[in-house]
């Protein structure tokens, strides 16, 4: 397992870190997980408010395992951004109850996505003053956000120059945010990568035609290496259901070298697929499409439609189009049928998109179950 330093933060995190979203079956499996993750070599692990139990689960087996060295398994937790500075400090102190801990080693504001949650952060009389002061009194070493939110919000919550590490999306399938990977590289933020396995493409159940794209490689194996490769990235979040999941690839925890030629050409012949499949109705992420007037995100929507008519990615991105008008500000954005048809996206296309025939075409493709975010 390879250890980085995570950014200003200065601690040296394991390249994979545990997520407990998705071990909370039972204590039994989530102390099985816990004690797995440190077995193979994982320091650093996350849970949140509003991850159930998961808090509780973890401060248990804290104080009952004399075993587990705490100086050296780092804990980040993670709080809603709030406008109320007096729940936010109720939050700490019951996040610190739960975990059975005098100090979290990182707290993460738990979904900058719109610029309000930033303002509440960031605002005269907002929660500042009340995170600052659990820094100074060291009952939180270290500061940060996690994020869903667009590439601008992201941007300006860097800028700010309050936050020492950032939790955001960026995998081989969704690149959009790579400005602000190179930003909070630039000002020397940890870079904590979420997910890379479920929300980078459902790579631990991929499908056929993928898997035969990517061959000698697995979609996973690449997609890691990707990440593991660009050295301005601490760690990647992995979030077993239990321990016999954690085992998946984490092999690749001890090779951080560079793309190789051959890893290289394969993602290459997946750009090249991808350009050939679709031809003139891939959507480049240009994201100029935006704003729509019925609120669609059609980068998304689009971006999902380019991975399932390209790698029969279909699956995912039912998992993911489910989500439009379910999941608020954590995935938002209507779906592809809410178009009117109204044109207004059209001139500012650089590809010249038929793009409501798309969205529609999309909206038939993907539509299904509504979804909502896991922890809720």
């Amino acid at each position: 397992m390879r250890y980085q330093r995570f950014g200003k933060t200065n601690l040296n995190l394991s390249c994979f870190s545990l997520g407990t979203m998705r071990c909370l079956a039972s204590q039994e499996i989530f102390q099985a997980t816990i004690k797995q993750a440190i077995t193979v070599g994982i320091n650093h692990i996350e849970t949140a408010k509003g991850y159930g139990k998961s808090e509780y689960y973890l401060g248990k087996i804290l104080k009952q395992y004399s075993n587990i060295d705490r100086k050296k398994i780092h804990i980040t937790t993670k709080l809603p951004p709030t406008p109320n500075p007096d729940q936010m400090s109720q939050w700490l102190d019951e996040s610190l109850d739960k975990l059975q801990l005098d100090y979290i080693d990182c707290l993460a504001i738990h979904g900058i996505n719109t610029w309000d949650h930033l303002n509440w952060i960031t605002k005269p009389n907002g929660c500042w003053s009340v995170l600052q002061e659990a820094l100074d009194d060291k009952r939180v070493n270290h500061l940060g956000f996690s994020t869903h939110g667009s590439l601008e919000v992201i941007l300006a919550a860097i800028n700010t120059d309050l936050f020492e590490f950032v939790n955001l999306h960026y995998y081989y399938f969704f690149q959009r945010n790579e400005a602000a990977i190179s930003l909070a590289a630039e000002k020397d933020l940890g870079i904590f990568i979420i997910s890379p396995g479920d929300k980078g493409g459902c790579l631990y159940t991929p499908p056929e035609k993928l898997n035969n794209l990517c061959d000698p490689f697995s979609p996973l194996e690449l997609t890691y290496r990707f990440l593991l490769g660009d050295r301005r990235i601490t760690t990647l979040s992995v979030g077993p259901a239990n321990p016999q999941e954690l085992a998946d690839n984490l092999s690749l925890g001890d090779n951080d070298s560079p793309l190789t030629p051959e890893e290289i050409q394969v993602l290459e012949k997946l750009e090249t697929h991808l350009e050939k499949v679709l031809g003139s109705d891939r959507c480049s992420q240009c994201y100029q499409c935006l704003p729509c007037p019925e609120s669609i995100n059609i980068p998304e929507v689009l971006r999902l439609r380019n991975l399932a008519i390209a790698y029969d990615m279909t699956e995912f991105g039912q998992y993911r189009y489910g989500m439009f008008e379910n999941a608020g500000h954590w995935f938002p954005g209507n779906k592809g049928n809410k178009c009117t048809e109204c044109g207004d996206c059209l001139p500012r296309c650089p590809e010249k998109l038929e793009i409501p025939r798309l969205l529609k075409d999309t909206h038939q493709l993907l539509n299904g179950s509504p979804r909502r975010r896991l922890w809720e």
